[in-house]
């Protein structure tokens, strides 16, 4: 990642015509989750016209909820490493996490979402769409299609486990039920406030 007063030294020009291309859609810069712009070596093959001296990097990601599952870590990877010996890719990084899949501040998670925006991954090798994320995997695909990253998933149904999807759920229930619990007390709160105004022009309705 190039910030943008070192891309335009690299490659030749002022940090003002970096800002015209921007505008104009010549180049268009990338924007970090903080907003700030940024470039990377893919953006100077295009500038310069050069090919890539070096591969993207290859790397797998392994997930667990928590750490009472961490011998179902150690099957995940020894899975993977047999899939990955069997289709003939070559492992540059391993990246092992303990984490629930309904959390997307997961720091090596997000490390691994920058590294594909950046354009430094070339393949993410996943042993189930959930070991990502269990909601949101069509978004982060998205986002590695743009940046020219493949996503190689082994799908064995028996390393995402049973027990860890009815935990996740379980804390969408919870999360909803608090909400439609909050929502009630606002509306009892609203209905009394209402009863106590002798200038409200709606007078309360009975419950339904």
């Amino acid at each position: 990642m190039y910030t943008p007063s070192e891309f335009a030294e690299k490659i030749g020009v002022t940090v003002h015509t970096l800002q015209r291309w921007d505008r104009e859609g010549r180049l268009i810069a990338k924007r970090t989750h903080t907003n700030r712009r940024y470039y990377t070596d893919e953006d100077t093959y295009r500038v310069l016209g050069e090919s890539p001296h070096t591969s993207k990097t290859t790397v797998v990601y392994c997930r667990v909820s928590s750490a009472a599952q961490k011998p179902d870590l150690v099957n995940q990877r020894r899975m993977l490493e047999q899939f990955c010996a069997a289709r003939g890719i070559a492992v540059d990084e391993w990246v092992e996490e303990i984490g629930g899949g309904l959390n997307f501040k997961r720091k090596r998670f997000l490390a691994v979402v920058d590294r594909i925006v950046a354009g430094e991954i070339g393949i993410l090798v996943i042993a189930h769409k959930d070991r990502l994320a269990r909601f949101g995997f069509a978004l982060i695909e998205h986002l590695c299609e743009q940046a020219r990253c493949e996503i190689v998933v082994l799908n064995a149904e028996s390393l995402s486990p049973e027990q860890e999807m009815v935990e996740d759920l379980m804390t969408i229930v919870r999360c909803f039920s608090s909400r439609l619990y909050g929502l009630r007390n606002y509306r009892k709160s609203l209905k009394k406030a209402l009863e106590n105004d002798p200038q409200s022009p709606h007078p309360p309705q009975p419950d339904a």
